[in-house]
């Protein structure tokens, strides 16, 4: 228990009590007056007060919570004390026993009230610290990103147990020997902003190594003077290089359900709950205290909490991992079965969620107030590396058709030109025959010279033809006149070897051939933007993650234009979501800009953004978005630039 010191005043005859009082080893101060109390200094007393003491009703200078008061044949109660004081009255000139008893009698009532003050205080630092690790298992269990909840780990170990300075090290295999990979290090008194991961060596003589074969906590007050029998050492490097005390360490082990040890916390010095932010190597003997078993506790609940955050979030960045290379394999797979896009779904992700950081950073115009989360971002990136996946579902021949026939179909139409010059020469020379056979040499020559030209001005025209067809397949503008003169030509009629009369082309190879724009007829063309219903469908069958649910409708609308003149749904700007605007721009200028395709030709990044701005002009993409687009570079940020 703590001392009690009897207080009285000057004049009280305190001699007559002095034996009763030595006996219960209490002493006993004397005061002129209550203006001169003196400071309890966290020590009891009981303070006596007779009618000298108490009139005028002057106050005690320092009258605390571990100060009870006696009063001696006082009529009433001192005025100065309050409702909450330790007040007991006696009699005039108590007898000795009378005397020891009231003051034993309050020794005690001052001592079960400051135990049950601090056992109140303790409770409610226990409640508050329980507190702080809870909040603190919420935080870490909904924290993504490894780094930063490695670095919370650590910080709030630090915060809650008062340490300077502290380490994390988990447990890994490389080139499968488990080893310490040292995570990461914080000091309030020395910068450590330098510091870089390391892999370590399970071994016995470091500390982190020891809890991390054992399992056992190591509490540590004084690092320089560790016990004879201890398996491990101290390393001075880092206390000799920077002018640091190492005192006081807790080191002890993050172990999962399984009771498994996945990582080392070690926490170093301690510092009182008054210590200064920074110490040095001379403040750390006084600032620094050892770690107390309620630190230990409370920090072994942390270090549970704190294993299970690490391996669940290991197992989501390694689920996605698995997703990511997924995605990668699917991506990859699908733009080889058209080598002339590959790479075009990696670069429109590039492009757009640059685009989308550009714009999260912006600080005026129309989108200023948009912003996107790290999840938001992501969620943009896949969308953006599947929006084509739906072409799993467009037909080969038709996904990486070239010209506007299949080269099968301009063989079957050159074959017939062939069959038509052959055929041609065949009849001179049955003529021939036939003229000699009827009318023998006279004119011969005159006859054969002239059926001669007449068949090689035939031939030539079929192969003026059948090159005027091969150009129109070509999946380019046909004008109007080159579209009429096809029409002619469709008409023309030719024997084939059953005597039959056929077209020269027919009416299907007419009907492609006279294809205004491109390569594809309509159904091909309705097939070809199919791929965007597919691939909407086929993301729907994923079981998205809430962060990531938006993923199938982002990429549902990436061929929308604001006008309502894009496809599939005619969708206008106000239901077309900012990452699918955005997804359309990069995926614009991608097509325009990469390798040359057998439909057109690659075009130049300037050429490319003036085309986005005609689109701009005619009412199909986002004026704001291209701006941006084109004003910060956005190519030039994710490295697409076509020069």
């Amino acid at each position: 228990m703590p001392t009690l010191t009897l207080i009285h005043p000057k004049d009280f005859p305190i001699a007559r009590y002095a034996d009763a009082l030595t006996r219960e080893s209490i002493s006993s101060r004397a005061v002129e007056s209550l203006e001169h109390l003196p400071p309890d200094n966290g020590a009891l007393r009981v303070l006596l007060v007779d009618a000298g003491m108490s009139g005028n009703g002057r106050s005690p200078a320092a009258l605390g919570s571990r100060t009870a008061v006696v009063g001696i044949g006082l009529a009433e109660q001192p005025c100065w004390l309050s409702d909450e004081s330790v007040y007991f009255h006696l009699a005039q000139s108590p007898s000795p026993p009378v005397l020891l008893n009231a003051v034993k009698r309050a020794y005690q009532f001052l001592y079960q009230k400051m135990r049950a003050d601090q056992l109140e205080r303790q409770l409610s630092d226990r409640t508050r610290e329980l507190r702080e690790v809870n909040e603190v298992g919420i935080a870490l269990s909904t924290e993504r990103d490894h780094s930063v909840l490695i670095t919370k780990i650590l910080g709030k170990a630090r915060e809650l147990s008062r340490a300077d300075a502290g380490s994390l090290y988990l447990l890994d295999e490389v080139n499968g020997e488990k080893v310490l990979r040292w995570k990461l290090a914080q000091n309030d008194s020395i910068d450590v902003e330098s510091f870089e991961e390391k892999i370590l060596p399970i071994t016995r003589k470091s500390l982190a190594g020891f809890v991390a074969l054992t399992g056992e906590t190591l509490v540590i007050d004084d690092a320089y003077n560790l016990p004879e029998t201890a398996e491990y050492t101290i390393n001075r490097s880092f206390d000799e290089k920077n002018a640091y005390l190492t005192k006081s360490l807790l080191v002890f082990p993050m172990t999962n359900h399984a009771g498994e040890v996945i990582g080392v916390l070690q926490l170093i010095n301690r510092k009182r709950a008054d210590a200064p932010a920074r110490l040095t190597a001379s403040s750390v003997p006084r600032e620094v205290v050892p770690f107390d078993e309620e630190t230990v506790a409370l920090m072994r609940s942390l270090a549970g909490q704190a294993a299970v955050a690490v391996e669940n979030n290991l197992l989501y960045e390694s689920i996605e991992r698995l997703f990511e290379g997924f995605v990668t394999a699917a991506v990859t797979a699908i733009e080889q079965r058209d080598p002339t896009t590959s790479g075009h779904s990696f670069r429109v992700a590039d492009l757009t969620v640059a685009l989308a950081r550009v714009i999260d950073r912006i600080d005026s115009g129309q989108y200023r107030d948009v912003h996107f989360t790290a999840d938001q971002v992501r969620e943009i990136r896949y969308a953006s590396l599947l929006h084509d996946f739906g072409k799993v579902g467009v037909r080969e021949q038709v996904l990486v058709k070239e010209k506007k026939l299949y080269p099968m179909q301009l063989e079957t139409i050159r074959a017939r030109f062939d069959f038509v010059m052959k055929s041609a020469e065949n009849e001179v020379n049955r003529r021939k025959v036939e003229y000699l056979l009827q009318l023998g040499r006279d004119g011969f020559e005159e006859f054969s010279r002239r059926i001669d030209q007449e068949s090689a001005e035939q031939i030539a025209q079929l192969h003026k033809d059948f090159s005027f067809v091969a150009q129109s397949n070509e999946p380019t503008v046909l004008p109007e006149g080159e579209f009429n003169y096809l029409q002619q030509l469709a008409g023309r009629e030719f024997v084939d070897m059953r005597g039959q009369k056929r077209l020269l082309l027919n009416p299907e190879e007419a009907k492609i051939l006279s294809i205004r724009k491109g390569n594809l007829d309509a159904v091909e063309r309705h097939e070809i933007e199919s791929h965007v219903t597919h691939t909407f469908h086929f993301l729907q069958k994923i079981p998205w993650t809430k962060d990531l649910v938006g993923v199938p409708n982002i990429a549902y609308a990436h061929h929308e234009k604001l006008n309502g003149r894009g496809y599939p749904r005619k969708l206008t700007a106000v239901e077309i979501p900012i990452q699918s605007r955005m997804m359309t721009i990069s995926d614009i200028y991608d097509a325009l800009t990469a390798n040359d395709r057998p439909y057109k030709r690659a075009i130049s990044t300037d050429r490319a953004l003036d085309i986005l701005k005609m689109e701009v002009g005619d009412g199909l993409l986002d004026p704001s978005l291209v701006a941006v687009f084109v004003e910060a570079r956005v190519f030039h940020q994710a490295g697409v630039l076509r020069t």
